[in-house]
């Protein structure tokens, strides 16, 4: 049976886990079916001579949806003190300063745990294009929904780095993060959608 905790704790009116913690589970879940693709693959005579690099492609996939599934946890976690900081008290100047201060500081950390998000996934395609090409022609298929589910993850996740960068007022520190995030969301289309491309022609 399917644990839905994380499903029903999604739903909720809490505030996180949200969209960045949802677009970690994406990513995990991109792992997971390509490494399926790989467990797919390894032992079959047909790819005996690619069987050492899928073998080395589970293991990274493996580290890969572990820090995924890791990361649902910290995006939630980084999102606590920005929500706390919309609680502070703004009575005074003085208070009005703190709140500023936190909340500037805590943008930050809002930023950055949706970028190693990004990042990891973008890792995960590398997998997913190795193992849709050289993988099992019967888990082609999978390889393809991998590919998507990864486009949807790094996506998602650029939405919360965009979102949080609009109220920093370090210019420089929200240009970097919009240019990271902006450039793995291109770098995913052209990529996930080569491959989804690619599969829609291998299966039909």
């Amino acid at each position: 049976m399917v644990d839905t905790t994380f499903i029903e704790d999604l739903a909720s009116a809490a505030p996180a886990p949200g969209g960045g913690g949802a677009s970690a589970y994406a990513g995990a879940l991109s792992a997971a079916l390509a490494s399926m693709v790989g467990n797919l693959t390894v032992g079959k005579k047909t790819y005996a001579d690619v069987e050492g690099e899928v073998r080395a492609s589970l293991g990274r996939l493996e580290e890969l949806r572990a820090r995924l599934v890791a990361l649902v946890d910290e995006d939630a976690r980084a999102f606590e003190p920005l929500s706390a900081t919309y609680r502070m008290p703004k009575d005074t100047d003085e208070e009005r300063a703190a709140r500023h201060d936190a909340m500037q500081a805590a943008l930050v950390g809002a930023c950055e745990v949706p970028l190693q998000i990004m990042r990891s996934v973008d890792a995960v395609v590398d997998e997913i294009d190795f193992l849709a090409h050289n993988g099992s022609r019967l888990a082609r298929s999978d390889a393809g929904v991998a590919a998507t589910f990864a486009r949807a993850a790094i996506e998602g996740a650029s939405l919360n780095i965009l979102i949080n960068a609009a109220s920093m007022e370090d210019e420089d520190r929200a240009a970097f993060f919009r240019g990271e995030a902006l450039a793995l969301v291109e770098a995913a289309r052209e990529r996930c959608g080569r491959l989804f491309d690619y599969v829609m022609l291998e299966v039909s």
